[in-house]
This record gives C-alpha cells, structure tokens and sequence, in this order.
C-alpha cells in the first residue's frame, strides 16, 4: 500500500504583504471630503487624444493604516513617460507603499493632499483622474472617457481638489467614509471610497491642431484621380 503525502507550497513574504494591505477593517476605512476652497483657474481647448484608448492606467488605495512594501516617492506612469505624486500643501511628498503591482497610501483625517503629475516627454496629454469614484473636474461617476486636464510636455499639473467652477476648487481633504464627498452626492457611493484612479491619453499636439484647423478653412485640393481611392 502506497502512502500519501500533502505536498505544501511555501508562503512567500510577498503573498503575507499583499493579503495583509489589501484586508482594510472598517474603523481603518477613510474617504476625500470637500476641504477650503482654493483659488484654481481653467479654461477649456479643443484638443483631440491621438486614440480612445488610453496608453497608462493607475489606482492609488488609501486608508488609516500602516501598509507594507516598497516605500516610493511617486509612480511611473507609462513607463516612465509620467510620474505621480501624493504631495500634502507644503509640497512634501506624501510616502506610497508599492506591493507587487498595486500602490497604497496611508491616510490620515483631516490631512489635505494634492495630485502631481510630471509629464517627462515632448508629447502632451490628457489625465483624467477620480477620486473615490467621483470625477474630479464635474464630480460626476468616474468614467475613463470623461474629459480630463491637459498636460504640456515637460510640464507639471497639480490638481488640489474637486472642481467647484472654473475658478477654484475645494481642497482633498482626508475624512471618514461617511463624510466624504462620494457618500453625499447623487453621482457617488461610499462604497468607492478610499481609491484614486488616473487615465492617461496621449493628445495631438497644439501646432498639429492649429494646423488642422488653418487647412479647413481653404478649398479641399482637386484631383486628378478621383476614382481611384
């Protein structure tokens, strides 16, 4: 008679931290609430993304706990194409936690955060960003083909809160769940809270747009070979 043995896998470290950041209890649980309203002015421009696909997507978790993993000041988007920081009003960065492919921040209540984008290339683009769930700019559900902000090449966007108008914002700001934004509008759910969500889209350039529109205002050119397609 044969004899039968359990074969048992090893537990890596990484597996324990993984488990342990992403079981969040509910006292640890925090949202974004509506903080001071902060001067921010913005127009609109017509510029158009180059696909509706997008090239980057990240997600930020955040909660009142202590996470585990690599300490890093800001994450790569798009291979490196952009970067993104947590920063609080001072500009001091605030510490994300990676673990495997998945980021963490550690929040605190009443503490205010702004998002830094750093765009490290010569092509513009567009963010679209949500925070719990909400859009950031019309505080709608969030979807990924919402309208976001443009990023110039080698330029720096810093959005600090949810959009109020086109002239200021009102400031994130760290709360309980049952205080945050998305737990007292229409368009959100508690249930989002404690997530923050970046799109990117790579746009046609503004002298390329310029162009396009300079062409359409001239005759199309005749041709010699209309049927041929």
């Amino acid at each position: 008679m044969l004899a039968c043995s359990k074969k048992q896998s090893e537990i890596s470290s990484t597996d324990i931290t993984e488990s342990n950041n992403s079981q969040i209890s509910e006292n640890e649980k925090m949202g974004t609430k509506w903080g001071d309203e902060i001067n921010s002015r913005v127009k609109e421009v017509d510029i158009k993304r180059i696909s509706n696909l997008p090239i980057a997507e990240t997600q930020i978790k955040y909660a009142d706990k202590k996470f585990s993993g690599k300490e890093i000041n800001n994450i790569s988007i798009g291979a490196g194409k952009l970067n993104l920081s947590i920063i609080d009003d001072d500009d001091h960065i605030l510490p994300i936690f990676r673990d495997g492919q998945n980021y963490y921040l550690e929040a605190k209540e009443g503490q205010s955060y702004q998002l830094k984008y750093e765009n490290n290339t010569d092509k513009t683009f567009e963010i679209v960003t949500s925070v719990d769930g909400l859009d950031v700019i019309n505080g709608s559900a969030a979807s990924r083909q919402n309208s976001g902000y443009v990023l110039s090449p080698h330029d720096t966007l810093i959005i600090q809160g949810f959009r109020k108008s086109d002239e200021a914002v009102a400031s994130f700001t760290f709360g309980k769940p049952q205080d945050a934004y998305a737990a007292n509008t229409s368009s959100g759910s508690i249930d989002n809270t404690g997530i923050i969500g970046t799109v990117v889209y790579e746009l046609i350039a503004q002298n390329e747009v310029d162009q396009v529109k300079d062409a359409t205002t001239y005759a199309p050119a005749p041709n010699a070979f209309p049927a041929d397609k």
